[in-house]
């Protein structure tokens, strides 16, 4: 089976407190509402006490057009996405041999919260030794699902190449969409929520002998789904100045309804009774999709612990935040044969699950 070797991440330059971005929103907005002080309470009840950026405070104060928030997506998603594969290859936490960059087969790319083509992959190859016959496959539009659904696609490439190494590369810059004249509830609610974080994963296949200390992840299988008529759940509406967040308030009641049956046939098309999963690795959408995982799947708040500490720390930072959840998990030695679970949510609306068993590599 493939396996998760390595993962890193990297912060943007600028963390902000959340009751510093309160304070901004409420400078910012204060004309707007007759009920802003009520409304900015989602501030401080989403358990978020900060978050990363990629550009200051400042930068919100002022007027940007959709080209110029995409420029500044392409110029900083490449440095980060350089930055975070040196990282992944170099981790010696988890091997104990660097990888040079030539030694990868696969290169997939996740982001939905800027546009590039060629995409940034093809920028990030000038910067680092990548072989001129790597396969490139970016994946656009996955919004929160795209780290696991990353991992999936990377699992069937390993699958079918035994011998390779993939690379799985996270970005967004949630920060950059931020519309300043957009006085919907979902943009308040996404402000007071996303922010900007960047991942990257080594997933091998079996045949990779990558010697280490620890038990890492083996990918057992993955299952995707997707709910018909659901356009309007979450996503971007594309406008003149750039991407405008759509977000339903009815996010933690479809998790509750839908989930459960997803995650519950899954494990038992795989033979894994429910109760053999030691670790859950959770996509942490915000503080209501984790009650709402905890509801659905009969999971205590122990289970979500580690998720609920990336939202404290990071905020919802889309596709990157489950691997920064995996990273949480791999640093600390996983008892050998244990079960894990990761899933993730996303526009579509979709669900992307990866079923680990934590192995010592060959």
């Amino acid at each position: 089976m493939p396996k998760i070797a390595s993962v890193s991440t990297y912060e943007p330059p600028y963390t902000i407190e959340q009751s510093n971005v309160e304070q901004l929103i409420k400078e910012l907005f204060q004309h707007k509402y007759n009920n802003l002080d009520r409304l900015l309470k989602v501030f401080k009840n989403g358990d978020i006490e900060r978050r990363q950026f990629c550009v200051p405070m400042e930068w919100y104060k002022n007027e940007h057009t959709f080209e110029e928030r995409n420029d500044l997506y392409i110029e900083l998603a490449t440095i980060y996405t350089v930055d975070v594969i040196k990282k992944c290859l170099n981790n010696l936490k988890f091997f104990e041999t660097p990888i040079d960059p030539s030694e990868i087969d696969a290169f997939f790319f996740v982001s939905s919260s800027g546009i590039s083509t060629p995409s940034i992959d093809a920028r990030v190859m000038n910067h680092l030794k990548f072989s001129d016959r790597i396969k490139r496959i970016p994946i656009w539009g996955l919004g929160c699902a795209g780290g696991a659904a990353g991992i999936s696609r990377a699992f069937d490439y390993c699958l079918a190449h035994p011998t390779k190494k993939a690379l799985v590369v996270c970005v967004e810059l949630c920060s950059l969409t931020f519309q300043k004249n957009d006085y919907s509830k979902s943009n308040l609610v996404g402000t007071s929520l996303f922010s900007d974080g960047v991942a990257c994963a080594l997933v091998c296949g079996d045949e990779v002998n990558l010697p280490t200390n620890k038990s890492i992840p083996y990918i057992i299988n993955t299952a995707s789904k997707w709910m018909p008529n659901s356009l309007d759940v979450m996503g971007w509406d594309f406008k003149d100045d750039g991407l405008h967040v759509i977000f339903s308030k009815d996010i933690p009641s479809i998790i509750e309804k839908w989930l459960g049956p997803f995650i519950h046939d899954f494990l038992k098309e795989n033979d894994i009774p429910y109760n053999q999963l030691a670790h859950f690795i959770a996509h942490p959408g915000g503080k209501k999709v984790l009650k709402a995982y905890e509801s659905t799947l009969n999971l205590t708040e122990h289970h979500t612990e580690i998720s609920r500490n990336v939202l404290k720390q990071h905020g919802n930072m889309s596709s990157p935040t489950v691997l920064y959840v995996l990273e949480q998990f791999m640093l600390n030695n996983r008892a050998q044969n244990d079960y894990g679970l990761m899933v993730a949510l996303g526009p579509g609306f979709s669900g992307e699950a990866v079923l680990l068993q934590w192995r010592n590599s060959n």
